[in-house]
C-alpha cells in the first residue's frame, strides 16, 4: 500500500520550546513511521516580521540543529530558501487567491497588532499579508495528502485548499491534491508564569521552556510556577494546577499523576511535591535531547552538508511540480 504524503514546517525564530515540542515537534517524529514526510524550515516565512540578516542565517541552522536532535531525519528535512520553487509557485497561486480570502487571515491581524504593540509606528510588511500563499505553495508543491496542524491553522488550511481547488477548476485539470488537516492528539502546554496564556516565546523567557536549556533554569522555571490565579471558581482546579498535572501526563508521569490527583481530591496536596515531579519529569525528557543537540553542534559542519544535500534532493519533487504547472497555466519553462 502507498504511503501517504504529510507536509509540515517551522520558521526559525528561537529555540523549540516545550510547547513547540509537546504540541508538535514530537507529532512529527512519530509519524515518519508512518507516512512520507517532508518537513521544512521556513527562513522566507521569517522575513515577514523584523529580524537581522545574521540573525536569521544564524536561527535557521541552529533550527535544523534542533530538529534533528528532536528525532527528525535528515533525508526528511530541507530548508525552504534552499528551494526557491516555492516562491516561484507563490506567485502563480496568488493569482488564483482573492484579495478578500486574505484579508480575513486572523494572524495577520494578531501579528501586526503584536508588532504595532511594541511600535505604534512599527513598518508592517506587506510579505506579513501575503504569507498564506507561500504557505499553500509549501503544502501544494509537494502534493501533500495530510498536513498536521492544531485548531487554530485550520484557517490556512483551508486557503490551501481553496487555492488548489481554484487552480484545478480554472485550467481545467485535476492537478493539484486536496490536503487534509491531520488533526492528530497532542498537549496544550501552557504558560508556568501565566497559565491562562499558551506557552509562547513572544510572550517572553519566564513564559517558555527552553527543552535545550540548562536543567538548573528547568527547576528554577518549574519551582517559580503559578499555581492559583485567583479567578477560577470555588471546587474548580486552577489552571496552573491543570496545567502542572497536564505536565506530568505530557512527560509519561502516570504513577505520579495518579498518586497525586488522589492527594489533590483528599485536599492533602501540597504544590512543591506536585512541582517536583514535574521538574523531574521535565529534565528527564528534555536533557537525552540537549545531549543529542550536542552531538549534532560538535559535527554541524557534516550535518550542513548532509541538510544542503536533502534539500537539494527533495528540490528535484518541487522543481518537477513547478515544471507541471507551468505548462498546465501556459507559462513559459525553460526545460
Amino acid at each position: 500500500m502507498e504511503r501517504k504524503n504529510v507536509l509540515s514546517c517551522i520558521q526559525p525564530t528561537g529555540d523549540i520550546h516545550l510547547g513547540n515540542y509537546l504540541g508538535a515537534v514530537k507529532n512529527w517524529v512519530d509519524l515518519q513511521e508512518k507516512y512520507d514526510c517532508t518537513y521544512g524550515v521556513v527562513d522566507y516565512h521569517a522575513m515577514t516580521m523584523p529580524y537581522k540578516a545574521e540573525d536569521l542565517r544564524k536561527n535557521t541552522w541552529k533550527m535544523v540543529f534542533q530538529l534533528l536532535a528532536c528525532g527528525i531525519k535528515p533525508e526528511n528535512l530541507f530548508i525552504q530558501s534552499l528551494v526557491p520553487e516555492h516562491a516561484e509557485l507563490c506567485w502563480v497561486l496568488g493569482n488564483v487567491c482573492s484579495f478578500g480570502e486574505l484579508t480575513r487571515m486572523t494572524q495577520f491581524k494578531d501579528k501586526s497588532e503584536q508588532v504595532k504593540d511594541t511600535d505604534k509606528d512599527a513598518f508592517i510588511s506587506s510579505g506579513l499579508f501575503y504569507y498564506p500563499v507561500l504557505q499553500a505553495a509549501d503544502i501544494l508543491i509537494y502534493h501533500a495528502d495530510y498536513v498536521p496542524v492544531g485548531k487554530d491553522q485550520i484557517q490556512h488550511l483551508e486557503l490551501s485548499r481553496n487555492i488548489a481547488q481554484r487552480f484545478n477548476h480554472q485550467f481545467g485539470k485535476e492537478y493539484f491534491t486536496h490536503p487534509e488537516p491531520l488533526l492528530t492528539k497532542s498537549a496544550k502546554i501552557m504558560s508556568l508564569a501565566n497559565p491562562l496564556k499558551k506557552m509562547s516565546k513572544s510572550l517572553g523567557e519566564k513564559h517558555y521552556v527552553n527543552i535545550f536549556g540548562e536543567e538548573a533554569r528547568i527547576r528554577k522555571q518549574v519551582k517559580s510556577a503559578v499555581t492559583d490565579t485567583g479567578d477560577n471558581p470555588e471546587g474548580e482546579m486552577s489552571a496552573g494546577v491543570s496545567n502542572l498535572f497536564g505536565l506530568l501526563i505530557a512527560t509519561n508521569r502516570q504513577e505520579a499523576h495518579d498518586s497525586l490527583m488522589e492527594q489533590y481530591n483528599a485536599g492533602s496536596l501540597r504544590y512543591s511535591d506536585l512541582k517536583g515531579e514535574v521538574a523531574e519529569g521535565l529534565v528527564a525528557l528534555c536533557s537525552p535531547i540537549k545531549e543529542r543537540y550536542d552531538e549534532v553542534y560538535a559535527d554541524r559542519k557534516n550535518i550542513k552538508r548532509v541538510i544542503k544535500q536533502s534539500s537539494a534532493e527533495i528540490r528535484k519533487r518541487a522543481a518537477q511540480t513547478l515544471a507541471e504547472v507551468k505548462e498546465i497555466a501556459g507559462i513559459m519553462n525553460p526545460r
